[in-house]
């Protein structure tokens, strides 16, 4: 589906179907008045007799007989005459894309961009609706047997966002451009997390990520690396080592960078994602019904290749690099035990309590490797805890960090996409959890404040960079029921990260 934006009403030929905002006041909003007197008319009788009263959720459908300009048009409420929430706005786009799902219409024009929303400008509405459309239309069908394409807007090939003021234009088709961008890089985000474990291996991750640099290799920008067993031992990373023992799918750390800026003193911004395609718990097996879902442990890897993908789209003139441990965690003759030390690439050695707790253990000699690109900032993307989970549900990621200021841009970023982060402490005094008497660190800390703990566990190997972790366990998908699925979070919030850095310069 083709998207842009039109400054008012192209009346050349007869449009496909008009979108339009009714409020409770019964009161006609000045976009209705514009587009033709008649039908202003003719839409105020209907308020009148009841047809629809404006309340959010509410949709009416009608055909035009007499008019030249409109094949049909589209009503939405959109409730009291006043600014709206974020909230009431999604539920009205929502709303609006359903129901014009339903309609055979080929082309067409939306007003809903118009809807005052709390201090929120045009380019943000039209942005977030455009990113909450192409997420209402996607489905996952690649291994089903006979393609269903219920979600589909079938017949839809072109979209217009409406809008009355001209001085917003420019910022409103950059926005729109950005929402396509990042749109992208969901998709591909959704589609790699679902994809099942005996497909999405390693080394499957590896292929698609060398598909990428293949993809943007004319823009000469995106570059991908592939180390393998032999070098992994190489660079003695025994703790990333420890957690594919028992598999039969050799690891890989995928590297993917992406050079949009030619500058020497230009440092890069590194995104480490867990890519964990499987994880049993190891030999602390987990019970059955809490290994359904576990395809999505590598939700932090296939995030990183979203924004990777969107970036490169984009043509951001930002270095970015994104660096995916990934591997199995099964049981096994050969998988690591409980009580069994490692030492990580830093030296750092660490006993190993539990297996289960396998993403700290690749997570952190990954961090240890991005020291070499001397980073910017380093931020890594996890389904890293059930803790998080208990904690924020699935509204907001954690966020842990070493330095407030890139905190508080993280934070920003993600009230922008309304793809939320919520900051959670790793003082000092967590630390005296993660302590082993046989061990430099434990890897776990024991029943309370887990997700913390699991943050304050990879702190000892950010000590040379600015770092933060988003444990996403809770963001990044639905794991079980009928709505199980991959978010593509957090995408949307990284990639606002990374605007709001070019925004600033």
């Amino acid at each position: 589906m083709e998207f842009s934006i039109k400054i008012g009403l192209p009346l050349k030929q007869k449009m496909g179907c008009i979108i339009l905002p009714i409020y409770e006041s019964a009161k006609i909003s000045d976009a209705i008045k514009k587009l033709d007197a008649k039908l202003a008319t003719h839409i105020a009788a209907l308020i009148k007799k009841g047809e629809i009263e404006g309340k959010i959720g509410q949709t009416l459908l009608f055909y035009p007989a007499l008019s030249e300009k409109f094949e049909r048009v589209l009503l939405i409420g959109c409730g009291k005459h006043k600014a709206l929430t974020e909230s009431q706005y999604k539920e009205i786009i929502s709303t609006a894309t359903q129901a014009l799902k339903k309609t055979p219409s080929t082309e067409a024009y939306c007003y809903l961009a118009e809807i005052a929303v709390q201090d929120r400008e045009v380019a943000w509405k039209i942005k977030y609706a455009t990113e909450l459309m192409y997420e209402l239309d996607y489905e996952f069908t690649e291994f089903k047997s006979k393609k269903s394409h219920t979600a589909k807007i079938k017949r839809l090939r072109k979209f217009y966002w409406l809008i009355d003021n001209k001085k917003a234009l420019y910022l409103a088709e950059t926005s729109l451009e950005q929402a396509m961008a990042i749109s992208e890089g969901v998709k591909l985000t959704k589609d790699l997390a679902n994809t099942p474990a005996n497909i999405c291996t390693p080394s499957y991750l590896a292929n698609k990520a060398e598909e990428l640099g293949k993809l943007h290799k004319k823009s000469n920008k995106l570059s991908v690396a592939i180390l393998e067993t032999k070098e992994l031992k190489a660079l003695k990373m025994g703790s990333f080592l420890s957690v594919t023992q028992g598999s039969p799918e050799a690891p890989k750390l995928i590297t993917l960078s992406y050079r949009g800026n030619k500058k020497k003193e230009e440092k890069p911004i590194v995104l480490v994602g867990k890519g964990i395609t499987f994880d049993t718990g190891g030999n602390s097996l987990k019970p059955a019904s809490s290994m359904i879902g576990m395809k999505y442990d590598m939700c932090g890897a296939a995030a990183v290749m979203g924004v990777m993908h969107a970036a490169a789209i984009l043509q951001l003139p930002l270095n970015i690099i994104g660096v995916i441990p990934s591997c199995e965690n099964t049981p096994g003759g050969k998988a690591s035990r409980p009580d069994d030390i490692v030492t990580s690439m830093s030296g750092i050695t660490i006993e190993i309590a539990n297996t289960d707790a396998e993403g700290r253990l690749i997570l952190c000699d990954a961090l240890t490797y991005c020291e070499r690109y001397h980073p910017e900032v380093v931020i890594d993307i996890a389904t890293l805890t059930g803790a998080c989970i208990v904690a924020l549900g699935s509204q907001a990621s954690a966020l842990m960090t070493n330095h407030q200021p890139l905190a508080n841009d993280l934070l920003k970023a993600g009230q922008t996409s309304l793809d939320r982060a919520w900051q959670l402490p790793i003082w000092e005094e967590y630390q005296q959890q993660l302590k082993s008497p046989v061990a430099d660190l434990c890897n776990i800390g024991g029943p309370e404040a887990g997700s913390i703990t699991a943050a304050c566990f990879l702190a000892n190997f950010t000590k040379n960079f600015h770092w933060a972790h988003l444990d996403v366990a809770g963001t990044a998908a639905k794991y079980t029921g009928d709505k199980k699925g991959a978010s593509g979070r957090p995408v949307p919030l990284l990639m606002q990260y990374l605007i709001n850095k070019i925004n600033n310069k």
